[in-house]
């Protein structure tokens, strides 16, 4: 039966524990579950940004017959977002995609996802941790399963370390002092990229510092994101540009990338996925980059996250029972990471969301590259340390995109964070307290 009744504005508050998404809309999840019913196998578009995407598609399709997956490869980031959007309204979305999960408030809140509660929200509750749950289960309801986890950590030059008789910083104090000998040594290195800005960096490093960009106080909407622990973040990152200890070479860009192949930054600041971009971007750097816990700012063991994938079923899927079943496949069953870590050109090193699957993964992963030191059991521990708290927004996708435009300012990114998320948040009829 087609929707007959929708709010025109949907309600949304959150617990300082989890977000919570008040929809009244269509209950059910989907228009078509049961398929073509020709004998034919279904299939699936499945779009995703994600390394190994495309292997894991190939390795469903091998092994089942009634479901075929068509795979397309989309832009990663806001950009991904918008091209998702456009398609649900053109209505000719995808049966299946992958969503960062900072994008889920704002996507789910706008109607542009199927409600996912009847048909995953137990695998959602048995196969997953509570801390994960928090970011795909909105207002009582199952919007995406999560796919990984992804603590922020320290990936640090070894012999760079040594040749300048600097320790592996904990601190962001001591972090500070490294590059400062390090630059002594060797005016042309620098302590790591930073230029350009990336707003869900700044947002993971934010995060460990005890930031909560959104809250809500009743029914209404509170955005922090220019708040004092965000500040302190900013401050730092923009003193260590401003003193030329960080490199002013956009991150994500051609540049970043040669001078971490060259030996002319001494650390990045990365997730779990980022690990697996080591042996493909620099080769010849093998054995000499470590893995480091994320220095902290007061001395006890603490991250933010960066980044992280959830798969959705968009609004107007024909066949969500079979996008379901995929998705099951791919987030819970080992055989999905084996075949994802297949992948030579762009090798997966996400940390699983789902135990066995991590399992699955530490078992193929090389990591050769990183000398003795176990990638996965590192990630693991790493993800123990995510402080709890965090909620995103309603409006984060309309932050990133004016922070992006900051010119790579942080202090500024908070700013005109801070002011987009306001009034954004009213744009949208919701409450928004000051």
């Amino acid at each position: 039966m087609p929707c007959i009744a929708r709010t025109s504005r949907l309600a949304l508050v959150a617990s300082a524990a989890s977000l919570a998404l008040l929809v009244t809309a269509c209950g059910g999840s989907g228009s078509d579950a049961s398929g073509p019913g020709d004998g034919k196998p279904v299939t699936l578009t499945f779009w995703s940004a994600t390394a190994g995407a495309k292997e894991t598609a190939d390795a469903f399709n091998k092994t089942h017959t009634d479901i075929k997956v068509k795979f397309s490869m989309v832009p990663a980031g806001p950009e991904g977002v918008t091209k998702l959007s456009n398609a649900v309204k053109g209505g000719n979305a995808p049966d299946v995609a992958t969503m960062d999960y900072s994008a889920l408030p704002e996507y789910a809140s706008e109607g542009n996802l199927e409600n996912l509660t009847p048909s995953s929200g137990d695998l959602v509750k048995k196969e997953f941790p509570e801390a994960v749950q928090s970011l795909v289960n909105l207002g009582g309801s199952t919007w995406a399963v999560p796919f990984d986890v992804t603590p922020i950590q320290l990936f640090y030059r070894k012999d760079l370390f040594k040749k300048h008789g600097v320790d592996v910083p904990t601190t962001w104090a001591e972090y500070r002092t490294a590059a400062e000998k390090i630059q002594a040594g060797d005016p042309d290195v620098t302590i790591t990229n930073f230029g350009g800005g990336d707003p869900a960096l700044l947002s993971g490093l934010a995060w460990q510092a005890g930031a909560r960009w959104y809250g809500t106080s009743g029914d209404a909407w509170k955005v922090n994101i220019d708040d004092p622990a965000s500040r302190k973040v900013a401050a730092y990152w923009d003193d260590l540009l401003a003193d030329g200890l960080a490199s002013k070479t956009p991150l994500w860009g051609e540049g970043e990338n040669k001078e971490r192949a060259t030996g002319k930054v001494a650390t990045i600041i990365g997730a779990a996925w980022s690990a697996g971009n080591f042996p493909v971007s620099y080769p010849d750097a093998k054995g000499k980059w470590g893995i480091a816990p994320l220095p902290t700012w007061d001395g006890k063991a603490s991250t933010g996250m960066y980044g992280g994938t959830s798969y959705i079923v968009p609004k107007g899927s024909e066949h969500t029972e079979a996008a379901v079943e995929f998705i099951k496949w791919v987030t819970t069953d080992p055989a999905a990471m084996t075949a994802r870590l297949s992948s030579l050109k762009a090798p997966s090193s996400a940390l699983p969301a789902n135990e066995g699957m991590r399992a699955a993964a530490a078992k193929e992963f090389d990591s050769s590259y990183f000398g003795d030191q176990d990638v996965y059991a590192l990630a693991g521990e790493a993800a123990g340390t995510i402080v709890p708290g965090w909620t995103w927004g309603p409006v984060q996708q309309q932050v990133t995109s004016v922070q992006m435009a900051a010119g790579g300012d942080h202090t500024k990114m908070l700013s005109t964070g801070q002011a987009k998320g306001e009034t954004a948040v009213t744009d949208r009829g919701l409450k928004l307290d000051k």
